[in-house]
């Protein structure tokens, strides 16, 4: 039975020899780690849809870790939105403030309707590890050892349970699998001779994947946040948010965004949009509390402290952004107002499915 994981190394942005050593000390570490699969990327955000980095992360169908210089928000969503999903993973590698942060998001979740429920999630883990809480690499290596421990023994407890269950032919193809979409080898389904329970396993080399491009700068949705408001789509004039077949908002065109602006992040009303490489903590993925607490989101944010509120401070600096390229300045004329005012609290009747039906026809 295959028991490996990946381990995803995402570089800096930068040639910090500090930032540098600390990659290559796990790496290096790893490389005689039994079960563990390593591959080296470029920094993770700004890697291209059909790049070379992201094809690499798209073949590993198993759990994997990823370890990154981002929020762990940051760094999920951003490969959610390059259609690298699973079940969030949880990692003990958590920055001081961060145990209250999840407690606090814990108790400000309500029965509003998030995206991410109408989602079919694949039922495997991934692991994102913020390479910035620890200034050594043994932190990490334990917690990838413990992480590789808990799945193993997720496939053994799996194995006892088709060992009641499963007939003979189908415990077979769990143990030695034939198809191309097993969790083996280093992720491309590919088994191995030595991943047979009777063969130790063996360490395998390093996939380094190197890949040109310019730093990027683009909104990463958090859908289990997300409450399809279409707020941000309202606001932005540059084209960025797009909405896919069933009318959920996403980000279609990532490089129209204009580089180093925030604006939108502070418009949302559930603090859903990040801007992972943004100086502001909350605004680059922080784990900070949902905006149904009562937060100062004028500070949360960054605005400044003569009186503006964070929408003032979004459309200041969308305006400047749109002068920058020859455009009218709109202030809060334009898509400040909240889509939700002034809709009906009222229960859906036989007349709002009739609508729906001939919106439907499209006639």
């Amino acid at each position: 039975m295959a028991k490996r994981i990946a381990v995803v190394v995402s570089q800096g942005q930068s040639q910090n020899p500090a930032k540098r050593g600390l990659e290559e000390d796990i790496v290096a570490a790893l490389i005689m780690e039994p079960g563990v699969d390593v591959t080296v990327i470029p920094h993770l955000y700004d890697l291209k849809p059909d790049g070379t980095g992201m094809l690499a992360l798209d073949g590993i169908k198993g759990n994997m870790i990823v370890l990154s210089w981002l929020y762990e928000r940051g760094a999920r969503w951003i490969l959610d939105r390059n259609n690298i999903c699973g079940q969030e993973g949880q990692t003990l590698i958590k920055a001081d403030d961060e145990d209250k942060d999840d407690e606090e998001n814990a108790a400000a979740d309500d029965a509003k309707a998030r995206v991410i429920d109408q989602r079919d999630i694949p039922n495997r883990r991934i692991y994102c590890v913020d390479l910035r809480v620890h200034h050594t690499a043994q932190p990490y290596i334990d917690e990838i050892k413990r992480i590789a421990d808990e799945s193993t023994q997720k496939l053994v407890q799996l194995g006892d349970w088709l060992q009641g269950v499963a007939k003979p032919e189908q415990l077979e193809r769990f143990v030695n699998p034939t198809n191309t979409t097993a969790l083996g080898g280093n992720g491309n389904g590919k088994s191995r001779p030595e991943e047979a329970d009777d063969v130790p396993l063996q360490p395998t080399d390093i996939i380094r994947i190197e890949e040109t491009g310019d730093r990027r700068w683009y909104p990463v949705i958090d859908y289990s946040r997300c409450t399809n408001c279409m707020e941000c789509i309202d606001f932005c004039l540059f084209g960025v948010y797009g909405v896919d077949r069933v009318e959920t908002i996403l980000v279609e065109q990532p490089d129209n965004c204009r580089k180093g602006c925030p604006a939108c992040s502070r418009v949302c009303p559930e603090n859903a949009i990040m801007f992972p490489q943004h100086k502001t903590p909350a605004i680059a993925g922080a784990p900070v509390g949902l905006v149904g607490l009562k937060i100062d989101l004028s500070k949360l944010f960054g605005a400044p402290d003569e009186g503006k509120s964070a929408e003032e401070m979004a459309a200041l600096e969308r305006d400047e952004q749109l002068v920058m390229v020859g455009r009218d300045a709109v202030g809060m004329a334009v898509g400040i107002r909240k889509r939700q005012e002034g809709v009906s609290e009222e229960p859906r009747d036989e007349l709002d499915d009739l609508i729906d039906g001939l919106d439907e026809l499209d006639i």
